[in-house]
C-alpha cells in the first residue's frame, strides 16, 4: 500500500493479526518496510491495496508491478468501481481476487442530482432575469413529475436511485438479472428503446463492455425525448460523441452532462468544450472529501474478512473483466 494509506490506517489494523507484514510505497519506484528500503526482487506480497490518493500521486505503476510480477498475490483491493481496463483481466487470469470500491457512490450520486436539478429548475433563466432587473415568472416542470432512466445498478447506481427516488421521480432501471429494488420498473438492455421517448433524465452508470460500447448512438438519440438530459458518469465509450453532437443539434438530448469521454484528457480542440448545452467535468465526479475515508473503512473491513476466511465485500466476478 502507499505510505500515506498506511499512516491513515495503521492504528486500526494493528490488532487484526500479529502476522501482518506491511510493505509501503513512499515514492514512485521505492518499497519500504519499517523505514528500510526493500528490493522489488524480494517482494512476495499476498495483498495489494490501490488507493485513489496513490493514483493521484503517480504511485500506481509501483503498486501494480507486484500484481503482474509476483505469483504470491492473492487479493487486490482497488479504488476503481469499473474494471474495464485490460490490466484487471490480466490480474484475474493469474487467480488474484479483486474487490472494488463503492466509496465513490455517495459523491457521484450527489454530482448527478446536483446537475439534474440545476437543469430542471430554471436557475440560469432566473439569473438572466435578475441581470436584466426583470420581475418575470419562470414556469418549470417539478422534479417529482419527471421520469428518469438509470442504466446500471451497481453500488453507484443504487446510490443515484436512492437520491432520485427521494425527489419522487418515476424511475426505470436498465440492468441484467433481478429487479432493481428502488426502481418502479426494471428492463434488460435489449429493451432500453422502449423507455427513451418518455424519459426526461438519462443517467449512464453502467460498465463499458462489448454490449454497451457506443450505446448512445444515432438510433438512441433519435428515440430520446426532445429536451431531455443525458448524464454520463460511467465510461466515455458508452457515448458515440459524433452521434451526440447530431442529437444535440436536434434537441435530443436538450443538455448533456459529461464527466467521462472517449479520449481523456479531452483534446483542447474538441467540439464538446464549447458546446452551449454541454457541461464538462474532468472525470472528477468521484472527488468528494468523503471518498477516501469510506474507502479506508472498506479496506479495513475486507482485510478483517480476508484474515478470517470470510467472503469479501464487493468482490468482482470474472464476467466483469471479460472472463467466462
Amino acid at each position: 500500500m502507499s505510505e500515506a494509506a498506511f499512516h491513515r490506517i495503521r492504528d486500526r489494523i494493528a490488532g487484526l493479526s500479529p502476522r501482518l507484514d506491511i510493505v509501503t510505497v513512499p515514492e514512485a519506484g521505492r518499497y519500504s518496510r519499517d523505514g528500510a528500503d526493500v528490493s522489488a526482487a524480494d517482494l512476495a506480497p499476498e495483498i495489494v491495496w490501490n488507493t485513489q490518493e496513490a493514483y493521484m500521486s503517480g504511485l500506481l505503476p509501483t503498486l501494480m508491478r507486484p500484481l503482474l510480477d509476483c505469483p504470491s498475490v492473492r487479493w487486490l483491493q482497488t479504488f476503481n468501481a469499473g474494471l474495464d481496463l485490460p490490466v484487471f483481466r490480466r490480474i484475474m487470469e493469474k487467480g488474484v481476487r479483486i474487490t472494488k470500491s463503492s466509496a465513490q457512490g455517495v459523491v457521484i450520486a450527489e454530482y448527478v442530482l446536483a446537475h439534474a436539478l440545476s437543469l430542471i429548475v430554471p436557475i440560469d433563466a432566473q439569473r438572466d432575469l435578475q441581470a436584466r432587473k426583470e420581475w418575470g415568472r419562470t414556469q418549470y416542470r417539478e422534479v417529482s413529475q419527471t421520469r428518469w432512466l438509470l442504466v446500471g445498478y451497481g453500488a453507484i447506481g443504487e446510490q443515484i436511485a436512492l437520491r432520485a427516488r427521494a425527489f419522487g421521480v418515476d424511475l426505470t432501471v436498465v440492468r441484467r438479472g433481478a429487479e432493481a429494488g428502488l426502481a418502479h420498473r426494471t428492463l434488460p438492455l435489449s429493451r432500453i428503446a422502449e423507455a427513451l421517448p418518455d424519459t426526461d433524465v438519462v443517467v449512464l452508470a453502467c460498465a463499458l463492455t462489448d454490449e454497451t460500447r457506443d450505446l448512445c448512438n444515432d438510433a438512441f438519440f433519435s428515440a430520446l425525448k426532445p429536451g431531455s438530459i443525458l448524464i454520463n458518469i460511467g465510461r466515455g465509450g458508452l457515448v458515440d460523441e459524433d452521434a451526440l453532437r447530431r442529437g444535440l443539434e436536434a434537441g435530443r438530448p436538450g443538455h448533456a452532462v459529461l464527466d467521462v469521454f472517449q479520449t481523456e484528457p479531452l483534446p483542447e480542440d474538441h467540439w464538446i468544450w464549447s458546446h452551449p448545452r454541454v457541461r464538462v467535468s474532468a472525470h472528477t465526479s468521484n472527488s468528494g472529501d468523503g471518498v477516501q475515508p469510506r474507502a479506508d473503512e472498506q479496506f479495513i473491513a475486507n482485510l478483517g474478512r480476508y484474515l478470517a476466511g470470510e467472503p469479501l465485500m464487493n468482490e468482482a466476478a470474472k464476467s466483469e473483466v471479460g472472463l467466462a
